[in-house]
């Protein structure tokens, strides 16, 4: 990071307890901190000191969790897909037990987009997918999790019964990712139009 040397002070902490449930700790504070001064200021603004007073934690603290920048964004962008992922998937299982139709899936996934309450989190997503395009140390957390998003959407193929789902699924992923490029840098407030170019995906791999 910026402040090369911050580790040298303060006296490191003992590690997190790996037993019990974990309330706010210090390193979710951390990574938290680092998606909103990345969402709202951009990449060049991750130093340790902008992330230690954003989160509230000292600099020795910070640089006992996350040695380097490049494990702090790695783990951010982890961190905030692993939430991402999870979110999606606990409503695509409520989904799921009512048997959708295609056209219900579709339209479900459309509201998911607009009813999502973290975005902030998807603008730092975007930036850490692209710092990885200059940054091959940050290249595998960013595979990761493509992957993630691109199981989920295989799974929610699957129960459409649409043929070639993992295959198919790439395709959904990276509809999904150049309209909330689009929605994001337009100011969109809704994600209008979603339903129904999912519905054009759905329809053609089953035709196929």
């Amino acid at each position: 990071m910026s402040d090369g040397n911050d580790h040298a002070t303060g006296t490191a902490p003992p590690p997190p307890s790996e037993e019990g449930p974990q309330p706010t700790t210090t390193r979710a504070r951390i990574l938290r901190a680092t998606l909103h001064v990345i969402a709202t200021e951009g990449i060049g603004a991750v130093t340790n000191r902008r992330i230690a007073a954003e989160a509230g934690v000292a600099l020795g603290s910070l640089t006992y969790h996350f040695p380097s920048q490049t494990a702090l964004l790695r783990a951010s962008l982890l961190d905030h897909v692993e939430g991402e992922v999870a979110r999606i998937r606990a409503i695509a299982d409520r989904l799921r037990a009512t048997e959708p139709t295609p056209e219900q899936a579709a339209a479900a996934v459309e509201q998911l987009l607009e009813s999502d309450p973290n975005k902030p989190g998807e603008v730092a997503e975007l930036e850490l997918h692209l710092e990885a395009s200059r940054d091959p140390e940050l290249q595998e957390a960013s595979a990761r999790c493509f992957a993630a998003y691109e199981d989920f959407a295989a799974a929610v193929l699957e129960v459409l019964a649409v043929p070639d789902a993992e295959t198919h699924a790439r395709t959904v992923v990276a509809l999904l990712t150049g309209l909330t490029i689009r929605r994001l840098g337009t100011g969109a407030q809704d994600a209008h139009g979603t339903a129904e170019a999912l519905m054009t995906i759905v329809r053609g791999a089953q035709a196929g």
